[in-house]
């Protein structure tokens, strides 16, 4: 019996794979065989023909940003044309038109602003909810980090008065790659792995529901990768907290980083090794923002069950070049013509 005999007769018997295993499918599987084995596992945990998403609105509150990470076009420093903290009346705005679009949650995110204190952002979510009752799904853990760090508090106090405030989930942005070594190269000023795993690992135990993401197709190898999986695999055995995991493609362009864009080959390889890997994280979330319609299209059969959100706006990755749209209609027309029902959710996956 070969390697990939072993591993594929695991996966169909529903038995977890390991290191070993993982980068050996990495190296040496091909599409076919991927794509295989990453349905195969989703169709164990989605055996009904669904595919959801949801309807929201990537609100940035400011970009200015201390971190500078090379792979970011879209932050500024303070002082520098160009940079905002936005105001209430286009935040009310903002809020106002999503829900009158069917929106049922705000992504609210920003820089790692050096001057904004917790009240700031407390004040934030409060505005929000005075506005509307939507789902605030908001802060990333580098931002989380950082708030900590200059009110000279704890994480758990941080999430606590933000959770006070409204907080209602908390994105999985700033992963890039759970990999120090990698880190220190693309995002020195941000988090540290152990850090962003500790913010998340705070926010279950505070009851607090995440995603999780992985930003690939930069200077990591493939062994960074399975590091990733396996690292956001082991926290959600200890905590159950991760509701969607969505791994997706750098983009170069007006970056610091000077590399060729990762092919969809390499997404769609990357996408069905994280559905095969984390067999305890219920959804995997297909990237049609970096990638694009038709892509997104083909990864419903690499493992992906969700396409995510319909993103009535976005900035940081347009930011680097990339500015595919996708309304509401189009996205049910894709999931319907891929020959799966489309559902609308919200952001703990409940079917609305």
């Amino acid at each position: 019996m070969t390697l990939l005999d072993t591993i594929t007769e695991k996966v169909t018997l529903n038995k977890r794979i390991n290191f070993k295993e993982g980068l050996f499918l990495m190296e040496n599987a091909d599409l076919h065989t991927l794509a295989n084995l990453a349905d195969k596992k989703r169709q164990m945990l989605h055996p009904e023909p669904v595919v959801t998403f949801v309807v929201d609105r990537n609100i940035n509150y400011t970009n200015i940003c201390v971190a500078k990470c090379k792979f970011c076009a879209f932050h500024k420093s303070e002082g520098e044309a160009g940079g905002y903290i936005i105001s209430k009346e286009t935040l009310k705005e903002k809020i106002e038109e999503t829900v009158s679009l069917g929106g049922t949650q705000i992504l609210l995110q920003g820089g790692m602003h050096p001057s904004l204190n917790i009240d700031y952002y407390t004040d934030l979510l409060k505005f929000i909810k005075g506005v509307s009752p939507v789902h605030i799904h908001g802060f990333s853990p580098p931002e989380i980090a950082h708030i900590a760090q200059g009110s000279l508090k704890s994480i758990t106090w941080v999430i606590e008065k933000l959770m006070d405030s409204g907080l209602d989930s908390i994105p999985g942005g700033g992963a890039e790659i759970l990999v120090d070594r990698v880190r220190k190269q693309i995002s020195p000023n941000k988090c540290s792995a152990e850090q962003w795993i500790d913010v998340m690992e705070t926010a279950h135990g505070l009851g607090l529901k995440t995603t999780a993401t992985m930003m690939f197709g930069h200077i990591e190898k493939a062994e960074d990768i399975i590091e990733h999986l396996m690292k956001i695999r082991n926290l959600q055995a200890k905590t159950g907290g991760f509701t969607a995991f969505i791994p997706w493609t750098f983009q170069p362009e007006n970056t610091m980083i000077n590399v060729i864009t990762a092919t969809p080959a390499k997404y769609l390889k990357v996408l069905a090794l994280s559905r095969i890997i984390l067999d305890n994280i219920k959804n995997i979330q297909a990237s049609w923002v970096t990638q694009g319609d038709k892509i997104a299209q083909i990864a419903l059969f690499f493992g992906a069950n969700d396409l995510g959100s319909t993103m009535i706006e976005e900035n940081v990755v347009a930011a680097a070049g990339v500015k595919f749209r996708l309304p509401q209609k189009e996205m049910e027309r894709i999931i319907d013509s891929a020959g799966y029902k489309p559902v609308q959710r919200d952001c703990f996956y409940n079917q609305l």
